[in-house]
């Protein structure tokens, strides 16, 4: 047998692999059976998917001239900036200019014919594009909702994600450490070269999402694991599936939260002051097991990953420790499987006509579910400062109906300075902002 031969024989039974799975997902799961959402989902029972998981890959195709997301009533959404390059982040300074870090996912290593395939599925859904390791300022100078000003901000950064300002010090989460820069108001470009404060292990999930406390004293950092379930064992992941607090004052760092297999996204609630964060959930067990969520954070807390999910249910796939499995925290509000929930800000009472205080949060969708998830902005409801309720659906229509394509793929969402609700979608290219209609 030739080489070509050989590889194409590889693929016919990776597809064909994949097909068995996709089958068995819908049968499994139920193709009516709603996601697992709220205070107290019902979660079906794992079931092993082996090592090759349901796939189910829409292709990346972007926006037709004219077409745009589609919002709920009472709402309006324009394009407040285009042919950005892969947008992940947004950030708004106290003056009110707009921040887009552009940055996307790299090639895994290939070691075999699964981490081959992994960069194709990665390919096709748009997640490795064109890296350009910047941030973008965006400035709107007469408030008509479109930036007269775009310039470059920073550039030559190494996949940077989050951003924060304190006082006159911008910070930048690199994926492979948090990054200090001298700000001057009004500036549209930092020249300053960058002073590195805290290291951090790159790959694996590799965002870096920033934080900083509202006294301006801690920056909040979220690390995501290396893996779905430490496969490559503990060791691999040190310092990783963890919130870390970096104290501004002394330099010192520490593990703030743990166990959090990708929390990406974080917010203060304004009533408790409590931290939230959305976390992205492990593979490998069904469309709807275990679910993505959106919970608080104490100081302290352990929240499973990878011993176990959703509180103290066990993932016996891994090697067990029943000392970390018994301290394990239930999160607040279930997300429903594989949304790949990353945005996260608070959006007070009156923001958006119509839609009550809480949680936006961008949901960047699944692409290892039979039934796909996400490819949304959802808000979820507080009340006396807890999730209640089911979620609102602010924006959608990213997804084609027949999934076989995404015109979009939400990720950051933030506040501007006018109200507006400004969303990255980086296989768009595009920042929308959502307002009153």
């Amino acid at each position: 047998m030739t080489g070509n031969s050989f590889l194409v024989l590889v693929v016919l039974v990776i597809l064909i692999a994949g097909a068995v799975w996709y089958l068995r997902g819908r049968s499994r799961n139920g193709v009516n059976l709603p996601a697992a959402m709220g205070t107290n989902p019902t979660i079906p029972a794992a079931v092993s998917q082996g090592s090759l998981p349901v796939m189910k890959t829409p292709k990346a195709m972007g926006w037709q001239p004219g077409h745009k997301p589609t919002v709920a009533k009472g709402l309006a959404v324009t394009a407040f900036a285009s042919k950005l390059i892969h947008p992940r982040w947004i950030y708004v300074l106290p003056n009110g200019d707009v921040l887009v870090a552009e940055s996307a996912s790299l090639p895994q290593q290939v070691k075999g014919v699964v981490d081959w395939f992994r960069n194709r599925v990665m390919r096709r859904v748009g997640a490795l594009e064109i890296n350009a390791n910047r941030i973008t300022l965006l400035r709107d100078t007469n408030g008509d909702g479109v930036p007269e000003v775009r310039e470059i901000f920073l550039e030559g950064l190494s996949q940077p994600f989050g951003m924060a300002l304190v006082g006159d010090t911008f910070f930048v989460g690199n994926t492979d450490g948090v990054v200090a820069f001298p700000y001057v108001e009004g500036e549209t470009r930092v020249t300053a070269p960058g002073r590195k404060l805290l290291d951090l292990k790159p790959g694996g999930h590799w965002t870096r999402s920033l934080l900083a406390s509202p006294d301006g004293t801690k920056l909040f950092i979220g690390v995501g694991s290396q893996s779905n379930i430490a496969e490559n064992g503990m060791a691999e992941e040190e310092g990783r599936a963890a919130i870390h607090e970096l104290d501004l004052v002394t330099g010192k760092s520490r593990i703030f939260a743990s166990g959090l297999r990708n929390a990406v996204g974080m917010a203060f609630e304004p009533t408790t002051g409590v931290l939230h964060t959305v976390v992205n959930e492990r593979d490998g067990i069904g469309d709807e097991t275990p679910p993505d969520y959106l919970t608080s954070v104490k100081d302290g807390g352990f929240y499973g990953w990878p011993y176990c999910y959703w509180g103290q249910t066990v993932d016996d796939r891994v090697p067990q420790d029943p000392a970390m499995v018994a301290k394990a925290i239930t999160p607040d509000y279930a997300l429903g499987g594989h949304t790949a929930s990353l945005g996260l800000c608070w959006v007070p009472a009156g923001t958006l006509p119509g839609i009550p205080e809480g949680m936006a949060i961008g949901q960047h969708g699944s692409w290892n579910r039979s039934i796909l998830s996400g490819y949304k902005v959802i808000l979820v409801p507080f009340v006396d400062g807890r999730p209640t309720g089911n979620p609102v659906e602010l924006l959608s229509g990213f997804l084609a109906p027949d999934e076989k394509t995404s015109y979009g793929r939400p990720v950051g969402v933030t506040l501007g300075a006018d109200g507006s609700l400004l969303v990255a979608d980086d296989v768009g290219d595009v920042v929308w902002r959502l307002t009153g209609a």
